[in-house]
């Protein structure tokens, strides 16, 4: 079969790739990630590019908008190589740097933090200097054995194995630091492994790798496990992201493709090891330095980055492959840092409740407390936890990726260009927005789709149901073809030279998406048959829950209406978690009895929940006594 040279403007970068690759793949081999939320289906419309010059096979690009087809776009998902190509990727179309919440700043690793309280902490990888005596002819034991011994005289630890190759190294190593060695030992519960050994005294301290995997973003935090201190942070977009915003539409890309499956396991791989790459080099550390990594994920996040099918994951009864994951070496993910390291995955609760709401949970000690309490990640999915110290019940909406921007007409994902605040006025109806990175507005992100419908509903520009109403004289309210749309910014203001709009589908779409997870809310404290004004304390967790706006979030009915000191923003409540296992073996152990304590509620069962979430489909409620403050006022 023959091969043909696409060349991408303006990066410059050519591949060559077999006739019939479409465009998205042969983008992604060139290093040029390309929005695809639809995982390349052709119906999300967002991955357009314009092809300069060659030929090739169009398929169904219906789902272009309008404009950008008068523009000369069209979407690389559908075209087909033919023959030599030259195409244009514009900004809008590419992956690019996310806003991405690495941490929170409730959180201090030192032996001062809440979840130790006065005990040392205790790090799954610690370093022991060790001085052994030299053999002689009547003392002929050998030196595996020799360094077993002093390791339990001088430190108490029994029971110790070694990496292979690390016991490869240990003879010369032993002998250049004249019978003394520094070993690493790896202590993840079940078994202690030395997975490194250093001749002499070493002077650079333990490290750890605590990793957040994202469905949207991937955050890498680099710790010196010996004082529990942050060395540094980094972030990025998940790589995946190019095979589907969601992770359905990444389940079925690995169930349609042969080889889906590895391809979505070495897109995360090299997203952690791009990220690892970079905070080594800047730290001055070898990827051999780091013994031991710690992940927290989603349940198909989890699945994909170990390689493991998640495909029954979608399909009823929903049951993943596991919730608890072997420790694996590093080697065997291809992960770039000491080939023996133990790479630990927190467990998951059920098919979509992962280990980055065990890591959450674990970091917000909801199980050491009193007080009823309600954690609320809202992500790419809605997963949430209602309980304290005696009981714990946990669900997961299927919100849907609009709030990371999928499925809306000028959505995207939070990253510069975006619009994240707008306040309309109630009179004129002309809007001020705030747009990350300081920049022409390219689209709107979540939070801006937030204060948008708060705006919006204020102003008088839709009713409780949603649609735009006419009532009021503006030429930001226009009717289309597919109905009634508000005109955020003019195409002379944008920098994409289009309008950036809300339209009455978009509004549909948020509308699901907010009552999915109020829904869920409610739908849990009926189950334990509580009221809302029983939760005394509200955690908002992940890196869009750190953004909301708390008001407007409750005017839209997307969260409870409950007095504002009781919410607490925690921020990446994962990456916290995933440092306090890295910290403190005892911790990994709680993780998994949380997991376990946890009482999944299956939303899809029963008629409970669609009752509740068609009654919370309106702006903010049908019910609203239940937004009393919002009721008076």
């Amino acid at each position: 079969m023959n091969k043909y040279q696409v060349t991408f403007m303006p990066d410059k970068v050519t591949v060559a790739v077999m006739k019939g690759t479409n465009l998205l793949l042969a983008a992604k081999k060139a290093g040029i990630d390309i929005e695809s939320p639809c995982g390349g289906h052709g119906t999300c419309g967002k991955c357009a590019v314009k092809i300069l010059n060659g030929a090739y096979d169009m398929q169904d690009d219906s789902h272009l908008p309008k404009e950008l087809k008068e523009m000369g776009y069209t979407l690389a998902c559908q075209v087909k190589v033919r023959n030599d190509m030259t195409v244009e990727v514009p900004f809008l179309s590419r992956l690019t740097r996310h806003k991405v919440v690495l941490g929170s700043k409730r959180t201090k690793f030192n032996k001062e933090h809440d979840y130790f309280g006065k005990k040392p902490m205790d790090p799954i990888c610690r370093k022991y200097a060790v001085q052994l005596e030299a053999p002689y002819l009547s003392d002929s034991l050998n030196d595996l054995d020799r360094l077993k011994h002093a390791l339990s005289r001088q430190y108490g630890l029994t029971d110790v194995r070694i990496a292979l190759s690390c016991l490869k190294t240990l003879p010369s190593a032993l002998r250049q630091g004249g019978w003394e060695v520094t070993v690493t030992v790896a202590d993840t519960g079940s078994a202690a492994e030395i997975v490194a050994v250093e001749p002499g005294r070493s002077t650079k301290p333990a490290y750890g790798i605590a990793v957040d995997i994202g469905t949207t973003t991937v955050v890498v935090n680099l710790l010196n496990t010996e004082k529990g201190k942050i060395l540094d942070k980094a972030g990025s977009y998940n790589k995946q992201a190019v095979y589907g915003s969601d992770v359905i539409s990444r389940i079925i890309y690995t169930d349609e493709h042969a080889d889906g499956l590895a391809l979505l396991q070495k897109a995360v791989v090299e997203t952690i090891n791009e990220l690892i790459d970079g905070i080594l080099r800047k730290n001055g550390l070898e990827p051999g330095d780091i013994p031991v990594m710690v992940c927290g994920g989603n349940t198909v996040m989890t699945h994909l980055f170990m390689g493991v099918t998640a495909s029954y994951l979608r399909l009823e009864p929903y049951v993943p492959s596991a919730v608890k994951f072997p420790v694996v070496k590093a080697r065997e993910l291809n992960i770039n840092i000491n080939p023996e390291a133990a790479v630990i995955t927190i467990p998951s609760v059920a098919s979509y409740v992962g280990g980055d709401i065990t890591a959450g949970v674990l970091a917000t000690m909801i199980a050491r407390s009193e007080a009823l309490t309600l954690f609320i990640d809202i992500g790419t999915n809605g997963e949430l936890v209602l309980g304290n110290k005696d009981w714990m019940v946990t669900c997961s909406c299927s919100a849907g990726p609009a709030f990371e921007g999928s499925g809306i007409s000028c959505g995207m994902r939070a990253m510069d260009g975006a619009i994240d605040w707008i306040a309309i006025d109630h009179q004129s109806l002309e809007v001020q927005c705030k747009v990350i990175g300081d920049t022409k507005p390219l689209g709107i992100c979540g939070s801006g789709l937030i204060y948008s419908l708060s705006e919006m509903m204020e102003a008088g520009i839709i009713d409780r149901a949603g649609k735009i109403l006419t009532g009021k004289a503006s030429g930001r309210i226009r009717k289309t073809s597919e109905g009634r749309e508000y005109v955020l910014i003019y195409a002379e203001e944008s920098g994409t030279g289009q309008d950036i709009v809300i339209t009455e589908g978009d509004i549909k779409n948020l509308l699901r998406a907010k009552g999915a997870i109020f829904a869920g809310i409610r739908t849990m404290l009926q189950m334990v048959q509580l009221d809302t004004s029983a939760i005394e304390r509200v955690y908002i967790a992940g890196g869009f829950g750190n953004d909301i706006n708390l008001a407007d979030a409750v005017n839209i009915g997307l969260l409870p209406d409950l007095p504002a000191e009781k919410y607490e923003y925690v921020g990446n409540s994962c990456i916290q978690g995933a440092m306090i296992v890295l910290l403190c073996r005892e911790a990994l152990a709680e993780s998994e009895k949380l997991a376990d304590g946890m009482t999944y509620l299956e939303l899809s069962v029963g008629n409970q929940f669609m009752d509740e979430f068609i009654s919370a489909m309106f702006i903010p409620h049908t019910d609203l006594s239940l937004f009393p403050t919002l009721h008076s006022a």
